[in-house]
This record gives structure tokens, C-alpha cells and sequence, in this order.
């Protein structure tokens, strides 16, 4: 049963809704003795995992004992923040269900990044993944909710991923959550909400913290994409994101004032990992000063933002800092080993953890936090631009070209043979226009 449902998932292209794009058919290809279901949507203003939890119940709990079927695990657990409170009355209710009985519902305080798998895997188990691991190394497994819905699709009736869930908010005229077809260009979904309410718009993909400018609204949406923000060009999350790195690099070399608060405040370092942000600062200004233990320490760096965007008191940036070193290191093949066995979660850990609320506050969003709606049906559009690497691994290999008919749920691309990978699909009826690094598909002429 177990490899059938691996299969399943696999043929239908399921990767981490979550933001990483990890193959879900490769985690689930595991034994584990516990499986979590991670819906504390980490980043402030992302609902569509609360409305997928409120109204798609029974799915997604269907989509997590798959999980646990599939791996073994002897229980399951379905992890929200207790602020939404109507996700976990549904949930609560739902897992009384007949075929839910090794299942249950975990309330999470509202904090941020609660939704960091290591993070929720200490808050729920008690157990620290190792430095540079990953959950399946201390026996668990974590799947983000939109992934457990198509996973319960994938098995239960043979669906692709063809669409994503999304929330639309920031200065829009109708914030929203919409269901999106995979390969909608950004700008149709903000036709959707009414477009931008500022002129000097600018759109973030994702969360306020770790979220990516978009630099062209024709781009896709993704298998991973959970947010389309917009904000106002001088924004502090927008300036932040849009600075030279050469020019964040300089700052930090003349302004950081080794307070250590970076470090303090880390949620890696809470848990006992060996990630100090401030050495690394350090080590800017005093060339050489630092090993190459404490600089390979930016590899096991999550870039959630927390040093950024609340504990430095100068406005500085080491989490961009560490993702600058972090790919140095890559391109020269370095790797992070754990460097230990035996970790010590800081006894300070609770009393540092980032209030979401205060978070808003900081970042200057509160007043976007308003729990948009869902607009009922799918997102209609003419064209979509299928993305043949929307995941973690090798791109996709092409299985269609130029002028070929294809349906909703078509395999567009396969994975490489002996490859780390996802397979994509068409997610509108239409005809092949091109194939590129993606496949471009138009309903005129149907």
C-alpha cells in the first residue's frame, strides 16, 4: 500500500507547497514513526492554508493519513496556530471521522517562524533536527497542507497538481484567496483583485520575510508560490529586499556593533545549532578573522529574516549577509556537516520566540491583515507558462512540443531518469505555442 501511494504521488507531480518544492514523493518514500501536517502558515498575511483547513477538512486529513500509511508512522498530527480558530474547530471535528482514529490536532502559539519544519518538529516533538538535516533524521516527516490536499487527490482520484491556492493582499482594491491555474501570469491574478491601489506598486511572491520582488508580472505561478503581496515602492519589506549586495555588505562592515542580538534572537541557534550571525558579521570587518567553521555556519542559515527585520538595532541585514556567503560556499562544492551529536535547545528559547502580532507591527503591515475572503472558482485565463522546474532537483524533460493539443492534466514533462525531480502538467485545455525552459500554452484556436 505504502509504495502505491509513493507512486501515485509521484505521477502526479506533487512537490512542498510550502515554499521549498521538495519532491513529496521522495519524503514519503521513508519510514518514520511520526507524521506532522504543517498548517501554522509561518509568514504574517498568508491564509490559504487556514481556508484549505477550514473548508477542504476531510481532504487534507485524508492527505496526511496517506502520509502515515505511507511511512509508517504509528501517529499523525495536524499542526495550526490556535488564532484560527475556525480551521481548528473543523479540523477537531473532522478528526473524529471514521479512518482519522491515529490522528490528531496540535494548537500552535502565534508566533513567527512557527511553520519552519525544524521549528515544528522541536515545538511538537521535542526532538532537534541536526545541523544541515532534515525531520526524517529524528523519525519524522512534514508535509504543508496544500501538499496534503493534492496528495489525498493525487491517490484517492488519480488528479495532478495543475493549480495552486494563493492569497492576494497589500494594497489591492479586493484582497482575496484565489485558486489559481498553474502558469497564470502574476498580473491576471492581479486583474482578479482589482489591481493596485498605489501607483508605485511594486509585488512581492510569498511572505513578507522571505518573499522575492517580482521583477516581471508576466511571470508564472508557481507549485510553490503561497502569496502575491503588493506594497508601496519605499516600503521598508521593499527597500530591504531591492538593496545592491555589494552596498549591504559595505553597511555591515562600517555599522554592525557586535551586540550579538542577531545571534540571540536566531531560531537555529535556539535550537542549539552552531549558527552565530553576529561572527559572521565580524568577520566582514576584520578580514581573516574568522575560520572556516564559523563561515560555513551561514549554510545551515534558514534566511527567515528574524535578525533583519526585528533584532538588529542597527537595520542592518545578516541574513542577507549569510545567503551572500551561502552561495559562495555552494559554488565551490562546500557542504555543512553537523558538527555534533548532543543538542541543547537555549533555556531562553520561549521567552525569545518573535510574536507574529508584533512582527506586523514592526514590518509595518498590520493594517493588511485582514483575513481576505475566498473567491469562489478556478481563475479563468487564455495562457499559462508552465515552468519545467518549479521544484527542488533536475527540470523536468519536455514530453510535448510545439503545436500539440493538450488537456487539463496532460503530463507536460518527466522527471529525468535516476534524478532528483517532479513531473508538470498542463493545467488549462489549449495547444502547445512553444517549449522552452517552460511550456507556453494558449486556448485560442481550441
Amino acid at each position: 500500500m505504502g509504495q502505491d501511494i509513493v507512486d501515485k504521488v509521484r505521477a502526479a507531480g506533487v512537490v512542498g507547497a510550502g515554499g521549498a518544492g521538495f519532491p513529496t514523493h521522495v519524503k514519503l518514500n521513508a519510514s518514520v514513526d511520526r507524521v506532522l501536517g504543517n498548517g501554522a502558515s509561518c509568514e504574517p498575511l498568508l491564509m490559504s492554508d487556514p481556508y484549505l483547513m477550514e473548508s477542504r477538512t476531510e481532504t487534507v486529513l485524508r492527505g496526511l493519513e496517506l502520509v502515515r500509511e505511507a511511512t509508517g508512522a504509528d501517529k499523525g498530527s495536524l499542526c495550526l496556530k490556535g488564532k484560527h480558530s475556525k480551521a481548528v474547530a473543523a479540523v477537531r471535528e473532522g478528526s473524529k471521522a471514521k479512518g482519522f482514529d491515529r490522528l490528531d490536532v496540535v494548537d500552535l502559539a502565534d508566533f513567527y517562524p512557527a511553520g519552519d519544519e525544524q521549528v515544528l518538529v522541536y515545538d511538537v516533538l521535542h526532538r532537534v533536527v541536526p545541523e544541515g538535516g532534515i525531520p526524517l533524521q529524528v523519525g519524522a516527516v512534514v508535509s504543508n497542507v496544500e501538499s496534503l490536499l493534492n496528495i489525498a487527490l493525487a491517490v484517492d482520484s488519480g488528479l495532478p497538481v495543475t493549480d495552486r491556492y494563493l492569497t492576494v493582499c497589500g494594497e489591492v482594491v479586493n484582497p482575496c484567496v484565489v485558486k489559481s491555474p498553474i502558469g497564470a501570469r502574476i498580473s491576471d491574478i492581479l486583474r482578479l483583485a482589482g489591481g493596485a491601489t498605489v501607483g508605485d506598486a511594486v509585488v512581492l511572491l510569498g511572505g513578507p520575510m522571505m518573499g522575492k520582488v517580482a521583477t516581471d508580472l508576466s511571470s508564472p505561478v508557481t507549485k510553490t508560490v503561497s502569496g502575491i503581496i503588493v506594497l508601496p515602492a519605499d516600503h521598508n519589506i521593499i527597500t530591504g529586499k531591492v538593496t545592491d549586495p555589494e552596498r549591504i555588505r559595505r553597511i555591515t562592515k562600517m555599522v554592525c556593533c557586535q551586540c550579538s542580538r542577531c545571534t540571540d534572537m536566531c531560531p537555529r541557534n535556539l535550537l542549539g545549532h552552531g549558527l552565530e550571525p553576529h561572527k559572521i558579521m565580524r568577520s566582514l570587518a576584520s578580514a581573516g578573522a574568522a575560520s572556516d567553521a564559523v563561515l560555513e555556519n551561514a549554510l545551515i542559515c534558514s534566511e527567515c529574516g528574524v535578525c533583519e527585520k526585528y533584532a538588529c538595532p542597527m537595520m542592518i541585514s545578516p541574513r542577507e549577509v549569510n545567503a551572500q556567503i551561502k552561495q559562495e560556499l555552494l559554488s565551490r562544492g562546500v557542504r555543512r556537516q553537523s558538527t555534533r551529536e548532543d543538542y541543547r535547545p537555549s533555556e531562553f528559547r520561549d521567552v525569545r520566540k518573535v510574536p507574529t502580532r508584533r512582527l506586523m507591527e514592526r514590518l509595518g503591515i498590520k493594517q493588511y491583515d485582514v483575513h481576505p475572503p475566498y473567491v469562489e472558482g478556478l481563475v479563468e485565463v487564455d495562457e499559462v507558462v508552465i515552468p519545467l522546474a518549479q521544484h527542488i532537483g533536475a527540470p523536468a524533460e519536455p514530453r510535448v512540443k510545439a503545436g500539440d493539443r493538450v488537456r487539463k492534466g496532460d503530463l507536460l514533462g518527466e522527471i529525468p531518469e535516476n534524478s532528483l525531480g517532479a513531473r508538470v502538467h498542463a493545467s488549462i485545455d489549449g495547444v502547445v505555442t512553444g517549449v522552452d525552459q517552460a511550456v507556453h500554452i494558449s486556448r485560442k484556436g481550441v
